[in-house]
């Protein structure tokens, strides 16, 4: 017997859904030391005019990653990004169309995460009424439950910096530390590590080759360009927090 508070479920009746992605796009400012996220203005009930993730419904013969990547590629062009599957938000109510009106119909939603260089990414705005990047720290109420979604991408975003190389798929193929550093403390915050500490560390790992090459930028001494070595990472891959 259901205990008191407990919602009464008809086990006979299958939900009917629809399947929807949508993508918490991030990308990273090092220049002003911010995270923002993409949106695009809703042209359509429910919820018109209002801010959102980009997503879409997922159409026949379509998978899931096939539909993620069609919204990036119809909003955003850029040559290095990393994109994950985030989550799956089906909870009912979360969309205004699951009505007794639509005959029982649920939305759930499969979130993508991916994470940009915000001075590599340009927008594209055909067909849509409105797109905008938006720090993290200021987004505006979003449609649906997108708000809860870029919460739980941004969270995710974090946890993958500190043990994984997810950084390496969105910066140049040959980078300075200073260049990996900013990225860092621009998603993690300026007290993660000190740029000493956290250079001395990664060349200890051994997973990043120098190039023999050197840049030169204002007025210091020229720095030396790294590249990333996947095969050199790869037995740290399952060990947390090799970063930081």
């Amino acid at each position: 017997m259901p205990g008191r508070g407990t919602k009464q479920v008809n086990k006979q009746t299958l939900a009917n859904f629809k399947v929807g992605v949508d993508n918490a796009i991030f990308s990273v400012d090092t220049q002003q030391n911010r995270v923002l996220v993409l949106l695009v203005m809703r042209q359509e009930e429910p919820h018109i005019g209002q801010w959102s993730l980009p997503g879409t419904l997922v159409r026949e013969g379509e998978s899931l990653e096939d539909a993620a990547q069609r919204i990036l590629a119809e909003k955003i062009r850029v040559n290095n990004l990393y994109l994950e599957q985030l989550y799956t938000f089906g909870g009912p109510e979360r969309d205004p169309r699951e009505s007794p009106i639509s005959f029982g119909v649920r939305y759930l939603s499969v979130s993508y995460f991916a994470l940009v260089r915000f001075e590599e990414a340009e927008l594209i705005a055909d067909g849509v009424s409105g797109i905008a990047w938006y720090p993290i720290e200021h987004l505006p109420q979003l449609a649906f439950d997108h708000n809860k979604i870029v919460e739980y991408g941004y969270r995710r975003l974090r946890n993958k910096l500190e043990y994984s190389p997810v950084a390496f798929d969105v910066l140049p193929e040959v980078f300075t530390l200073s260049d990996l550093y900013q990225l860092y403390t621009t998603v993690l915050g300026e007290n993660f590590s000190d740029y000493s500490n956290f250079r001395s560390r990664l060349l200890k790992l051994g997973f990043l080759s120098d190039t023999g090459l050197k840049v030169s930028r204002g007025a210091g001494r020229p720095a030396s360009l790294y590249r990333f070595d996947a095969e050199a990472f790869a037995p740290l891959k399952d060990k947390p927090l090799v970063f930081i």
